[in-house]
């Protein structure tokens, strides 16, 4: 999934990777909103998975320039190049981060949900465009610290959420 970063230039690559080690080190994360037209919410939730294990595996295993590179053997060689600089950039953030993870337990609870149906309209064709939307509000708290999450979803974006959550459910009853 990596590879997907081709579609993006390397400076926005890297802008968008400099915003994942964020997200991974507790600040805020790159925004979906920003990167819609480049990837659907289901390539870009795995996308974020994928850098975001990737800049854990990198780090937390001391990996070498040489074995960093061969892990990105399917990415175009610039953007190659890219990543590896940013995990050499921020290797001692990532290094603390995941060393705050493992030393404590931190733990994401959802306080309080709202939900609201919308209906897009645009101004030159209001009656003939009857796309619904979805705002969903999270209230999560965080280690102690409540962090409002707001997200607007079409249907096909609402029905990969929901399989997504699904998964994530049948995970959780098989770990008890």
């Amino acid at each position: 999934m990596v590879a997907s970063l081709s579609r993006l230039p390397v400076p926005d690559c890297l802008k968008l990777c400099h915003k994942v080690v964020d997200g991974l080190c507790g600040r805020e994360p790159p925004r979906r909103a920003d990167y819609s037209a480049t990837w659907s919410l289901e390539e870009w939730l795995e996308l974020l998975s994928t850098l975001t294990a990737f800049f854990r595996l990198a780090v937390g295993s001391n990996s070498s320039d040489e074995e960093v590179l061969a892990g990105l053997r399917d990415v175009v060689s610039s953007h190659s190049e890219m990543l590896l600089s940013v995990v050499r950039d921020r290797e001692e953030e990532i290094h603390r981060a995941l060393l705050d993870r493992t030393n404590c337990i931190s733990s994401t609870t959802l306080q309080d949900f709202d939900w609201q149906l919308k209906l897009a309209l645009s101004s030159d064709k209001i009656s003939s465009l009857h796309t619904p939307l979805l705002s969903l509000s999270l209230d999560l708290r965080e280690n102690g610290d409540l962090r409002p999450v707001t997200m607007e979803m079409n249907r096909e974006e609402l029905n990969t959420l929901i399989t997504s959550l699904e998964a994530a459910n049948k995970v959780v009853l098989q770990l008890k």
